[in-house]
């Protein structure tokens, strides 16, 4: 018998995303979280034209492999049909996290104004789970 927590409704309901086309919050941001983490790992230079220079470099790639790791379980458990309780605090604590500690920082302006934008998309990313718990359609 399959445990009636395990990606029920509102751990899937699918977003539109162009002409017929939906995907899920969870692979949504599974996908987002993995390109974004490793963006600093396969390009420097592309990564500080667009966020700005940084001193040190490895912090950028410390936390662009930790987001790219969260994004993997939470693509993978997805994939599996296994969006437990615990895959989605990782995924909204990660996204309420981001977003926050970006939104600060780039509003004090100890970073790059350009952080906000992510901190925007890691928000509506926190809101689609929270959209799709209360059993609101997204699409």
């Amino acid at each position: 018998m399959e445990d009636s927590r395990l990606h029920g409704p509102e751990n899937h309901t699918p977003m539109a995303i162009g002409r017929g086309r939906h995907v899920s919050v969870p692979t949504l941001q599974g996908v987002y979280f993995i390109a974004t983490g490793i963006w600093p790992l396969v390009s420097r230079r592309s990564f500080e034209r667009v966020t700005g220079p940084k001193m040190d470099f490895w912090l950028a790639q410390t936390v662009g492999v930790l987001v790219a790791a969260v994004g993997t379980v939470i693509l993978r458990a997805e994939r599996r049909q296994r969006i437990t309780p615990e895959a989605e605090l990782l995924a909204v604590s990660a996204a309420g996290g981001l977003a926050l500690t970006e939104a600060v920082f780039a509003a004090r302006g100890r970073i790059s104004k350009v952080y906000f934008i992510d901190a925007l998309i890691e928000g509506a990313l926190v809101a689609a789970w929270a959209h799709g718990r209360r059993g609101g359609k997204l699409s």
